[in-house]
């Protein structure tokens, strides 16, 4: 079984879909007061560390897989995009956590607008202290949900260097690497490799997310191996919370919470990936 390190938890949306998939979380990061409610209902006996920057993660448990959704404000087109200039700018500490802790996995989810703004930074950063990177925009619709609600998941893995790149060196690999990057996910646009992006006279640039370590994999022994339920028949009809309701508990709190959520039929789905990627390495 796969321990999880949960970072910005909310309530619990990629908890709950990754332990629907056979995982385990053991420990939580958040410091929203509601949300933190809903975590200490659901899974009382697990750690809350509270705020990501406060963290010394030499005391922290180390898990096979770190997940969180790291705000999304600084890159969703619904907003300014103020990307590094907004103060909810908070991937620098994930990838902090991840360089200290060296899960198997990092399981990372935005909104889709990351894809034009930030997500190249992210590949580059994760690759810089030793994670590959696989990417890809899922929508809750493909769960067989009512909505849309198109997310980019960033699935990364130690690569064999394990390593950080020499701050003498990371300037000039940056530049040699941002246009390669930006081809990578021009001509891939919503899912692609970083491995893709490094080895620009590779075959496999023209067959993305089929490499042996894939956990996209497309090919049809990988999608046999994974069980899961049939996502068209377990969404029930969803509540009508209306725009005016008086008399509901922390209704404004509850709306947010849920706006936030990573969709857990999302998580469980990637992490069913996830896991027979692992089962099979």
């Amino acid at each position: 079984m796969l321990t999880v390190g949960s970072l910005f938890s909310g309530i619990g949306g990629l908890d709950l879909g990754l332990e629907r998939a056979g995982m385990k979380v053991i420990w939580q990061s958040e410091i929203d007061p509601y949300c933190n409610k809903v975590l200490k209902k659901h899974w009382p006996k697990v750690t809350n560390h509270g705020n990501i920057k406060d963290i010394n993660w030499g005391n922290v448990e180390r898990p096979d897989v770190i997940c969180g959704g790291y705000p999304c404000q600084p890159f969703s087109t619904a907003g300014k995009r103020r990307g590094t200039d907004d103060p909810r700018h908070l991937w620098p500490w994930v990838r902090d956590a991840i360089s200290a802790l060296r899960p198997s996995y990092a399981i990372l989810e935005n909104v889709r607008g990351h894809l034009s703004m930030g997500g190249l930074q992210v590949i580059g950063e994760l690759a810089e202290i030793g994670y590959d990177s696989e990417w890809r925009v899922v929508s809750a619709a493909g769960m067989g949900a009512p909505h849309r609600r198109e997310r980019i998941i960033i699935v990364a893995y130690p690569n064999d260097t394990r390593g950080r790149t020499p701050d003498s060196d990371m300037e000039q690999q940056r530049a040699q690497g941002k246009q390669e990057r930006q081809a990578v996910i021009s001509r891939h646009g919503v899912s692609g490799r970083s491995t893709e992006m490094a080895d620009t006279s590779s075959k496999r640039r023209q067959e993305p997310l089929r490499a042996r370590s894939g956990v996209f994999a497309s090919n049809n022994a990988r999608r046999s191996s994974i069980k899961r339920r049939p996502f068209d028949s377990w969404w029930e009809i969803e509540p009508n919370v209306g725009r005016v309701v008086d008399g509901v508990s922390a209704r404004v709190d509850r709306l947010r919470g849920l706006g936030n959520a990573v969709v857990p039929q999302v998580a469980e789905y990637i992490g069913h990936l996830v896991m027979a990627a692992h089962n099979n390495t």
